[in-house]
């Protein structure tokens, strides 16, 4: 008759190339994530994952672990995940807390807080969004000129000569 078999080529099986050995989930010092391309990369920060230092970039970041220092994403977004916790100032375009934030926060566009959320600190931002349920102790600054602001008050111009 016929051999099934005869014009089949054997299968190649792929094995994974061996990964490095786990390095210490601990970092103390600065670290400056890469810079995003044009498609708008997004960095993750793990559940095991402790940082100590400056966190500063060109991306945006999701933060599920722990970070002690600060955080500065001005043109960029994020995020602390529910089981984040961040005992550091948070600046970034857009911020939004699931987490526990110990710090002052500062949102270019907007800060959204949600039910499973703890912060201790400042908030000021131009538009805010506050869920039912989070645990929030500190004050809130909606300031509708900080958006145009880049660290220095912004003065509206007048009619009036200087």
């Amino acid at each position: 008759m016929f051999d099934r078999n005869k014009d089949k080529q054997p299968e190649k099986i792929e094995t994974p190339a061996p990964s490095a050995p786990a390095a210490d989930s601990g970092f103390s010092g600065s670290y400056k994530a890469p810079a995003a391309s044009s498609g708008g990369k997004s960095a993750v920060l793990g559940a095991t994952i402790r940082v100590k230092g400056d966190i500063s970039g060109e991306e945006n970041l999701l933060i599920e672990g722990s970070v002690e220092g600060s955080v500065s994403l001005a043109s960029h977004e994020v995020t602390v995940g529910k089981t984040g916790k961040v005992h550091a100032n948070i600046t970034a375009r857009t911020i939004r807390i699931d987490g526990e934030v110990n710090g002052d926060i500062t949102g270019k566009e907007k800060v959204l807080v949600s039910s499973t959320s703890n912060i201790k600190g400042t908030i000021v931002t131009p538009k805010m969004t506050l869920e039912e349920g989070a645990r929030f102790k500190g004050t809130i600054d909606i300031d509708p000129s900080h958006a145009n602001s880049s660290g220095t008050a912004y003065k509206a111009p007048t009619d009036k000569p200087a």
